[in-house]
């Protein structure tokens, strides 16, 4: 069904219905994007992500019948760059896939210098960030997160900013995968989930980078 939709709109699809198949199969294809469903008969979403992901560096959309928070927070986990509950609508899978793609080429075209902010260095081109002069491995999904708070360094964002940028679309005010994106980025980063120092909290607002970060 959504080979049969994004086909019309510009796609070349292929389909893969076993899991283990489709492992093999996206590390030797390298698609520019892959839309993986979590339950798959080999080898389920989850475990083929977290397979693939530090040899595959194109956008992954995970697809679950089950909208749990917890399978949110393990598609992260495991690389994913973005998370979608089943039924799916298709025009808004349509726009997500898009932003994905349009994003990495503009990456791709436009190099630009390494931007520093306190002991974080971001290399939009090359895509690499250091910490104390210590590479951080990120997703897509996180690399732009933080490119996006390290260019307006100093100044808060909100959700709805932020979830324009990620996902090309307008924020609902429900889905909570922004936070669960600051969590994993946190993290990462060695900052204090309770007393962060370089990702902060503004209250009723959205999120900031630290200027001593």
């Amino acid at each position: 069904m959504i080979a049969d939709f994004l086909s019309p709109h510009g796609f070349d699809v292929s389909v893969e219905r076993r899991g283990d198949y489709a492992a093999k199969r996206i590390l030797v294809e390298l698609p520019e994007a892959v839309i993986l469903d979590v339950n798959l008969p080999g080898l389920d979403g989850f475990t083929i992500c977290r397979t693939v992901r530090r040899e595959y560096s194109g956008a992954i959309i995970m697809l679950t019948a089950r909208g749990g928070e917890v399978d949110e927070v393990l598609g992260l986990e495991y690389g994913a760059d973005d998370y979608m509950s089943k039924p799916v609508r298709p025009h808004a899978l349509l726009a997500r896939l898009r932003t994905h793609l349009r994003r990495s080429t503009v990456d791709e075209y436009e190099p630009s210098q390494p931007i520093s902010v306190g002991a974080l260095t971001v290399d939009p081109t090359r895509r690499v960030v250091q910490l104390h002069g210590k590479q951080i491995d990120l997703t897509t999904a996180e690399f732009d997160l933080l490119k996006l708070l390290i260019d307006h360094a100093g100044a808060p964002l909100s959700r709805s900013e932020i979830y324009q940028f990620i996902h090309g679309m307008r924020y609902d005010g429900l889905d909570r995968s922004i936070d669960l994106r600051i969590s994993r980025l946190r993290k990462k980063l060695g900052d204090d989930p309770l007393k962060p120092k370089r990702i902060l909290s503004v209250r009723g607002t959205g999120y900031q980078l630290s200027m001593e970060s």
